[in-house]
């Protein structure tokens, strides 16, 4: 299982599980009712929660009540998630080798992860545990590039990005078309994360799997050009609580058949 988990993966996120915790931003209030409306979830479906990471948006299916079961391949991810959720059934798995039977559940959601496993030995694994008419849902959380400050923090992470899969490349796009699914589609939904400095923007940067995986030392000058963006910028500049503006974007596939 650990080749089939990318090394950023592997590396950064057994080091961040606390600060993605607390640097990682909610969903915005539109996705409950995106849950029910679009992906039919009510207390008699079941579905997965493919890449659970620490839990962010577990609370969000498990508040519709729907059987929850979270897949997580990195054991101190999942940790985290077992203690914040003790009802819901936490094992470790992959996209490429799901522990569930053949057309065992009605939904997979993959919130934050699809990037890392988007191809066809992926979408072709969903589809076997998916019933038929089951539906796949990818959700991500973006930073708005459209607030001026924000695509120069980007431009310190993405900097070092390495070959890490990510959402905004649209590489991930590429896993579609594929046979066992119809058309994608998509929506989108505005919020904010606010919070202190060092949570909403540090601790959300050092929770990103290549940033955590660097040697101390340049992480270290990461946070000395995140300070002087800070520092320059008079939305940012001084302030005890700020807001980082984001773009939920979500993508329904419906499994044929």
């Amino acid at each position: 299982m650990r080749d089939q988990v990318h090394h950023s993966a592997a590396a950064g996120y057994k080091q961040v599980a606390d600060t993605y915790v607390r640097g990682r931003p909610d969903y915005p209030p539109q996705v409950a009712q995106w849950l029910s409306d679009e992906l039919g979830l009510e207390d008699d479906k079941t579905v997965i929660d493919l890449g659970a990471g620490t839990g962010k948006f577990t609370a969000r299916l498990v508040d519709t009540g729907a059987q929850v079961i979270a897949v997580e391949p990195v054991p101190q991810m999942l940790e985290k998630l077992s203690a914040a959720f003790p009802g819901v059934l936490a094992v470790n798995g992959t996209a490429m080798d799901l522990p569930l039977p053949d057309a065992s559940v009605d939904v997979v959601v993959c919130a934050q992860a699809f990037h890392w496993f988007a191809g066809s030995e992926a979408l072709t694994e969903i589809a076997r545990v998916l019933k038929p008419g089951g539906k796949l849902a990818l959700v991500w959380n973006l930073r708005d590039t459209q607030v001026s400050w924000v695509p120069k923090l980007d431009a310190i992470v993405n900097a070092l990005e390495g070959d890490t899969p990510r959402y905004y490349t649209g590489a991930w796009r590429h896993a579609f078309p594929h046979p066992a699914f119809g058309p994608l589609h998509e929506q989108h939904f505005s919020h904010g994360h606010t919070g202190s400095p060092e949570d909403v923007i540090f601790n959300r940067v050092r929770s990103t799997s290549f940033i955590a995986a660097l040697p101390a030392l340049v992480r270290g000058k990461v946070d000395e050009q995140i300070r002087a963006l800070i520092a320059a910028e008079p939305d940012l500049r001084g302030k005890e609580v700020v807001t980082v503006p984001y773009d939920t974007a979500t993508f329904v596939a419906v499994k044929r058949g």
